[in-house]
């Protein structure tokens, strides 16, 4: 819902509203709305990758509804910095609705234009780049000021967002990195100016605020990289984040100092390293790089390949290696493999099949904390300590982080002297209204997930998602029913299992389906056909698929203990119709009808077998559509029964669930 009066919060009193609608008890799509009057300004839009259950899901965005809802009053967004979860959405946000303008890192920006080119929307926004200390004017309300921070990606920001109420800072990703590796330090001066003059509230980075201690450098990792590398008797494999440009750009420097030359692989590894050479970023000369079709030919010793799959994803370079489906690159007892990273939660399983896969396969693998090969580009509890000290800040929000990270961080804020009355926990959706003497909870909007497939383009919603997990978790029924205009079955039902482990066989399994349909020729067929009476009924068929599938899920569920994915498909046949009068060795169905649903209304009455009459055959004189449902009802009603898996433990539901 549009709120009618975004200015205010329940009295007179301006208000600024900050609304996250990604990044609060998560990691990943960050995106957060600053609203004040009539000006709404973005700060970053990213996205987030798809959890174990969510089937065929390529990205996870947030719900922009209200976005959508209030696009007139978009004045600009601002960009921190050029991770994917902070501007992997935009280009398919732009598909939806308008930001007139996007100030950011000319790095962020870059890699930003790439992908709005690809997604057709370069002429929905105009892209305006920003320097350290630069400062902007987002709509009437909001200045913005770009204020240099160390991260484990070049080029990326904080912000000083001077508002009608007072000033905010929204930190964005940090960390104190007292030794960049590309010699732009933390501009503390600048934070320190703005806790001089007073901040309202702070925006807080909460990923790392379990762990204890300052964040080490990023030139941590050299020497043990260096280490590796150099000991490595055949080739070296590395995997990190392509977006880790300080990283990727130690990788080369490494190479280059021990002889070896780099070959890379995965898509964005070669896009990010082709942006950053351009703008300066990293330094590295031609001659280092090989096509990787040639690499081959070069000595192991001499070889080095830099790429992508640090977090186990399926389609990465790494994981296919590790599968020995690349067409390129097969492993050698002899390689050293590095993983210079550490797996995002919810990736931990994925990276560790792919490391046992690579041991199997003789590598030597380089992984875990220890190894020191790897160190984070988020703050630890120091790091925020230090933000604290220096911005001096009123209220207090943590943000970008799971629960209990928000949790540990407002312990942090009250330990440098914030009141607990003056720090709020917030989730996706809730709304933070600030005066210059008041932080409160506003009403909540609208917040969610938007599920995008392979392609980017097609929205996966949530029906399909259920239906997605049916078929992985319980398997498909196929089931075909003959039904004629005049509401009778015509041939007894086809049924077919897939992925579907239970006791009863096929043939069971179709006299269920023929017990279904009948209770629903004889219960709802004159709520399913209009016009009955008429030369021309007209039947609800998908109606009547629904109330079958309905009825057998009960069954199924109440019987076997099973949901499997069913779909029911319906072959009309013309009235008159020979009927189908049933199997004449049913036996009595006199289990208790289950609770009705989906518009069945209260109980199932128990309805009386059909007495069993033979399956009406061909012969001369009928027409070819009866000679054709004859031969059905004569077929056999389904294939082999699927094999019985011994061993499977499924969860027992209580009579009352089965409803």
């Amino acid at each position: 819902m549009t709120n009618s009066n975004p200015g205010t919060n329940g009295s007179r009193q301006p208000a600024l509203r900050v609304i996250p609608l990604g990044g609060l008890h998560e990691i990943g799509k960050n995106t957060c709305v600053f609203e004040y009057g009539d000006d709404i300004m973005l700060v970053d839009a990213g996205l987030a990758f798809p959890s174990d259950g969510m089937h065929g899901v390529n990205v996870v965005m947030p719900d922009t509804s209200y976005l959508k809802e209030n696009q007139r009053r978009i004045r600009g967004m601002i960009v921190t910095h050029g991770h994917e979860d902070h501007i992997g959405g935009i280009a398919h946000h732009l598909k939806n609705f308008n930001i007139p303008v996007i100030h950011g890192p000319r790095l962020a920006l870059s890699l930003l234009t790439g992908k709005m080119e690809e997604a057709g929307v370069t002429d929905r926004t105009i892209l305006q780049t920003v320097a350290p200390r630069d400062v902007v004017k987002v709509g009437q309300h909001f200045s913005v000021e770009f204020i240099r921070n160390t991260h484990s990606m070049a080029d990326s920001y904080s912000l000083a967002i001077t508002t009608p109420v007072g000033t905010v800072i929204f930190t964005g990703d940090f960390k104190f990195d007292h030794t960049p590796v590309d010699g732009e330090t933390f501009d503390i001066s600048r934070l320190a100016h703005y806790g001089e003059k007073g901040v309202l509230c702070l925006f807080s980075d909460s990923t790392n605020s379990e762990v204890p201690g300052f964040t080490p450098s990023e030139r941590s990792v050299f020497p043990n990289l260096d280490r590796h590398i150099s000991q490595a008797e055949g080739r070296v494999i590395i995997t990190t984040f392509a977006s880790s440009i300080h990283r990727v750009a130690m990788i080369l420097e490494l190479a280059l100092k021990n002889g070896r030359k780099v070959g890379l692989l995965g898509r964005s590894m070669l896009n990010v390293i082709a942006k950053s050479r351009e703008l300066g970023y990293m330094r590295a000369p031609d001659d280092l790089f090989v096509p990787i079709k040639q690499i081959r030919d070069l000595p192991d010793r001499e070889t080095l390949l830099l790429m992508t799959g640090s977090q186990g994803e399926p389609l990465a370079a790494l994981s296919r290696i590790s599968r020995g489906e690349h067409p390129q690159v097969q492993v050698k007892p002899s390689d050293t493999i590095i993983f210079s990273a550490s797996p995002i939660p919810g990736n931990t399983i994925s990276v560790v099949n792919t490391i046992d896969r690579l041991m199997m396969l003789g590598a030597k693998v380089v992984y875990g904390k220890g190894e020191g090969i790897h160190v984070s580009g988020h703050g630890c509890q120091e790091d925020q300590k230090l933000m604290l000290a220096l911005t001096k800040p009123k209220y207090f929000v943590p943000v970008h982080g799971e629960h209990r990270m928000l949790v540990c961080h407002s312990k942090t804020a009250q330990s440098m002297g914030v009141p607990a009355d003056n720090i709020l926990i917030i989730d996706n959706g809730d709304v933070v209204e600030l005066t210059p003497d008041s932080i409160r909870r506003g009403e909540p909007v609208k917040a969610g997930i938007e599920l995008l497939d392979a392609s980017r383009n097609g929205v996966v919603d949530v029906r399909v998602l259920k239906e997605r997990q049916q078929l992985a978790e319980d398997g498909v029924i196929t089931l075909l029913a003959v039904i004629s205009t005049d509401g009778h079955m015509a041939a007894p039902p086809r049924a077919n299992m897939r992925g579907v482990v239970t006791t009863a066989d096929a043939r069971k399994l179709s006299l269920w389906a023929e017990r279904e349909i009948g209770w629903v020729l004889e219960n709802r067929w004159s709520q399913l056909c209009r016009n009955g009476g008429g030369k021309s009924p007209d039947v609800d068929w998908v109606g009547v698929q629904r109330e079958v599938e309905l009825g057998l899920q009960r069954r199924l569920r109440r019987e076997l203990e099973v949901e499997p994915l069913i779909i029911c498909l319906v072959q009309p046949a013309p009235a008159g119709t020979p009927v189908y009068k049933g199997r004449a060795d049913a036996e009595p169905d006199t289990r208790p009808a289950p609770r009705g649903r989906g518009g069945r209304g209260g109980d199932r009455p128990q309805r009386p077998e059909r007495v069993a009459q033979p399956a009406p055959t061909a012969n001369a004189n009928q027409s070819q559509p009866q000679r054709q449902l004859a031969a059905v009802s004569a077929a056999p009603t389904a294939a082999a029964p699927e094999p019985e898996f011994e061993g499977r433990t499924r969860r027992r539901r209580s009579a009352s669930a089965a409803g």
